[in-house]
């Protein structure tokens, strides 16, 4: 039996973060400060070298990559660094996601098709190449998709190809948790509710909203819906992942965790 106070240490891991500010930069922080070795990678260099300047500076261990999760050899670059720079894998969370929104008779294909490539293509690739890395290695390892809660009911019209793509996300984690099983490889996903990040932000203030629509009134409605009444910040997902890839999780596979301050219970 590991003692409770070694439950959260994950001192001598490796993982791969995707996505680099807001909840990225969340995870990436509280796996450093629990002890693992964490590459971070994202498509904004500038974001990179931010998160990574940042976290060196508390004498983290962390290191940066640019990287397309949806470029199937950037993703093979990337298992390549991890395994030169710290060697081996041992965590993977897949957090990179876009969210534009634009109601569906305003849609082209391309703008399905980019969403689809990233949120949901891009953790087929990075979840392939990461097993196959950790099972070579032979230890085992954790698989951490962060969906969200419009992988189990809508949150706003303008989202239906990011609905889509956290539906199909939530869906791949419970059969690659089967898949991956018998090598000792836990697969879970993470489904935030409303989070204050940067995306967010710029979300809110790029949405094409109908005329006559104030969107202040329509946000003060979204926050009205928390039985928490407050947004949630990257640090709340941070700590969940920390415990979904610590032992803490030892005999969870398969399986979502909502972090909404309570808004599906509205």
């Amino acid at each position: 039996m590991i003692p409770g106070n070694k439950l959260l240490d994950i001192t001598g891991k490796t993982a791969i973060v995707t996505g680099a500010v807001g909840i990225g930069y969340g995870i990436v922080y509280r796996l450093a400060e629990a002890g693992a070795n964490v590459l971070v990678t994202g498509r904004n260099q500038e974001e990179i070298d931010k998160t990574v300047s940042d976290l060196t500076g508390k004498e983290f261990k962390v290191k940066g990559l640019k990287a397309d999760v949806s470029s199937e050899a950037d993703v093979k670059n990337m298992l390549d660094v991890v395994v030169k720079e710290f060697g081996g894998l041992d965590i993977l969370v897949n957090n990179a996601g876009i969210y534009p929104n634009i109601p569906v008779h305003q849609m082209t294909l391309d703008d399905f098709d980019k969403v689809l490539t990233i949120n949901l293509k891009g953790v087929f690739l990075c979840s392939k190449y990461a097993s196959e890395q950790m099972i070579k290695q032979g230890r085992g390892g954790k698989i951490i998709n962060i969906t969200s809660i419009d992988a189990l009911h809508p949150s706003m019209v303008g989202l239906a190809h990011y609905d889509a793509s956290k539906h199909g996300v939530w869906g791949f984690t419970k059969n690659l948790a089967l898949e991956l099983a018998p090598h000792k490889i836990w697969v879970n996903a993470v489904a935030p509710g409303g989070i204050v990040t940067p995306g967010v932000q710029k979300m809110q203030s790029g949405m094409k909203v109908p005329a006559g629509v104030d969107m202040a009134k329509v946000l003060e409605a979204f926050m009205g819906k928390i039985p928490m009444h407050r947004m949630g910040e990257p640090d709340d997902i941070g700590k969940v992942v920390l415990f979904l890839a610590s032992e803490m999780s030892s005999y969870m596979t398969g399986t979502q965790v909502v972090v909404d301050g309570g808004v599906l219970l509205s």
